[in-house]
Parts: structure tokens; sequence; C-alpha cells
């Protein structure tokens, strides 16, 4: 193994596991990084923290992206597969987390946006072992995957109903009442299906009244129906009693419980033991 090979690993056990020392005490000091520059991103928001302390503020958040760049670089070289890395969800979230910095030279302002760094902070679950409450929360992201379709159909179809029930306000209650277009008519009836109720624009004529309360009533029944797909879909995931068990070939999460191979790559899985419930004799 070259020199060259050695530092990549090393770098590899420090950067991405949490189970050594030197890796544990990498994620903590990078958390408490993170901490530390979303805490001044917010003190700096403060106009009278940004007077007295902006140079300060500015010094810190260069500090911390030149920091975070370099760990994003070193991130993808000690990887084997850096666009797997890139491309997956902790990658966009580094990359993102650093590009505020460098757009605010160009973009006023959009240094703010560095608040995404909080993100990173769910690394916290892999360093202080919490991969159980990680592996519940796979379950869920598998149940609703599975119930994009029939969310995405109630969502078209809600958006079909607000259409129809804003033209027909503007037709109703017109620009005298405060519905002065369409588009606008479309958020009143958004903002009642969804029985949020700013009450900023409100009917004032008896026909538009009956519409509005049947609007109303509408949007207690089909809160329902979202919440139900859900439901459903969840409990055929836990029904066919899968484990969130992530293949270390192609990431994968979630598999059967008797599997022993990734049924996307074939790759075998890390042993588990999977505890059955002893009936109790009589």
């Amino acid at each position: 193994m070259s020199i060259n090979d050695k530092l990549r690993r090393q770098l590899y056990i420090i950067i991405f596991h949490a189970d050594t020392p030197a890796g544990k005490a990498f994620d903590i000091a990078l958390i408490g990084g993170i901490l530390i520059s979303v805490i001044t991103v917010m003190l700096d928001s403060v106009s009278d923290f940004r007077l007295k302390y902006g140079d300060w503020f500015v010094a810190i958040e260069w500090f911390f992206t030149i920091l975070f760049t370099i760990e994003y670089l070193l991130r993808i070289y000690c990887v084997d597969k850096p666009v797997r890395y890139i491309f997956s969800f902790y990658g966009i979230v580094d990359l993102l987390s650093i590009i505020p910095t460098y757009l605010s030279l160009f973009v006023g302002g959009a240094h703010y946006l560095l608040v995404i760094r909080v993100l990173r902070v769910l690394r916290v679950f892999r360093i202080l072992r919490l991969a159980k409450y990680v592996s519940q929360a796979n379950l869920l992201l598998h149940a609703i995957r599975q119930s994009r379709q029939k969310v995405t159909v109630f969502l078209f179809s809600i958006l079909v109903l607000v259409t129809l029930f804003g033209c027909l306000m503007y037709l109703i209650e017109g620009p005298a009442n405060g519905y002065t277009s369409i588009p606008r008519s479309i958020y009143w009836a958004i903002v009642t299906l969804t029985t949020v109720g700013y009450g900023d624009i409100a009917p004032r004529t008896d026909l538009g009244q009956g519409l509005a309360a049947m609007v109303m009533v509408m949007g207690y029944a089909i809160i329902a129906v979202p919440t139900g797909i859900f439901t459903a879909e969840l409990s055929n995931v836990l029904r066919n009693n899968y484990l969130s068990l992530a293949c270390r070939s192609c990431e994968k999460d979630l598999h059967e419980a008797e599997a022993r191979f990734c049924s996307h790559c074939g790759a075998r899985l890390p042993l588990v033991t999977v505890v059955k419930p002893v009936k109790a004799q009589s």
C-alpha cells in the first residue's frame, strides 16, 4: 500500500467513522464549529450586534467557510467513489453550506443562507450512537416514497379545487370586496381550504359567505386524506417486516428482515440478529 493510499485510508477513518477516538473528536469539533458559525450568522442579522461586532462576524464567517471548504475537499479526496458522495444527501448539504459565503461577494445578504449548515448537525445521530432512531426514520421515509403517487394525485386535485373556488369567488365578490384578481382569489381559497384563515380577505356578500362556509367544511374533510394515505403505507411497511439495514456497496437502506444480500446490487449485507417473540408454553 502506497503512502498516498495510507493517507487516504487514515483520513477516511477520521472523517467518516465515529467509532474511533480520532473520528469522534473530529465530528464533535465539526459540530461545534457548525453551531458557532450558525450562531454568528444569526447574531449578524441583529442590527445592534452587526454595528458593534460586524468585522468580527465577517472574520469568523470566512474562517469557518475556508475550514469547511478544506474539509469538503478532503471528503472528496479520501472516498473511493467521490461522485456518489458529492450527490448524496450529506454531500449536497456540505456543498450548500459553503457556497453562500462565496456568493455574498456578488449578491448582498447571500451569507444569511449559511443557516443551512445546521443540517450538518444531523451527524450527531452517528456520533451519539442513535442509529436506531435513524433506522426508524428510514421506515417513515420509505412509507412516504411508497405513497408519493397517491399524494401527487391528491395534491393535483387540491390545486384544481382551489383554482375553481378562487375563480368562483372572484366572480361573486369582485375587486370591490378585495378580490382584485383570480390569483389573489386562489390565494384566499388556499388559505381557507387549509383552515389557516388569515382574515386579510373575507367575503361580504351572502353568496360569497356561503361558498366560504362550504370551502371551510371541505377543508376539515380533506385534511384527513393524506394522513390516511401515509398511515396505510406505513402499516404495509411494518407488516412486511422490513429492516433499515444499509448496504455498504450501494447504500440502499431498506431490506427484508431475512435478507442476506442487497436486493439492488447483490452485495452481502451486514449480519444482524433479529429477535423474534417466543410463545409462552401452556
